[in-house]
């Protein structure tokens, strides 16, 4: 069997970031769906990191492939870095992200910029068939915004507001995101110590 990359996820749009970074890894990566693998996973974690460990874990005990997962999610400092890694959870798994983003925009209303920090976290994990673990992390450090702006991206894209950009990173280009991005630098950190690993 040719070699190539589970990536423990169903999110499509997190899988079309995740192939325009990984594009010349020099192996195919493919989506859970993509591999017939279909798994409910409890992320028991208390991090990024070990969601991120369970995840990828789990889906190459089941397939025997080399897979990756990342977990990641919003930390807004003046709600003690809530939704943390609940962010996919956090106010129920179905609930549309424009009702999330109305309600942390809700719980931070009246609150001056300068407690408005926020940062998008990215853990990835990357488990091979011998139980070799890998791992990379990236953030990306912003502002929760007044209002939902922007048809880019997906998830708290539409309420994280880039000062130096002026805008939200859902207003910036999907080039842009990956470059700027937690995930982008954590699937770069990521890709280069894959690289290594094939030299």
């Amino acid at each position: 069997m040719e070699k190539r990359i589970i990536f423990a996820t169903g999110n499509e749009g997190k899988m079309k970031e995740i192939r325009m970074i990984l594009a010349d890894l020099g192996v195919p990566v493919v989506s859970m769906k993509e591999a017939g693998v279909s798994a409910d996973i409890v992320e028991d974690g208390k991090t990024f990191a070990e969601n991120a460990a369970i995840k990828a874990r789990a889906i190459m005990e089941l397939t025997g492939e080399i897979v990756m997962a990342d977990d990641s999610g919003l930390e807004i400092d003046y709600l003690d870095k809530a939704p943390g890694i609940y962010s996919a959870r956090f106010m129920g798994e179905d609930t549309s992200y424009t009702i999330k983003n109305t309600a942390l925009l809700e719980k931070l209303k009246g609150v001056p910029d300068e407690e408005r920090t926020a940062r998008f976290v990215c853990a990835i994990a990357c488990v091979f068939p011998d139980g070799t673990l890998l791992e990379s992390y990236g953030t990306m450090e912003g502002r929760i915004g007044y209002e939902i702006r922007g048809e880019n991206g997906f998830g708290y894209d539409p309420i994280f507001y880039l000062p130096e950009y002026g805008c939200s990173s859902a207003e910036i280009s999907p080039e842009k995101k990956n470059e700027l991005s937690h995930r982008g630098k954590a699937l770069r950190a990521m890709k280069e110590r894959l690289g290594n690993m094939r030299d």
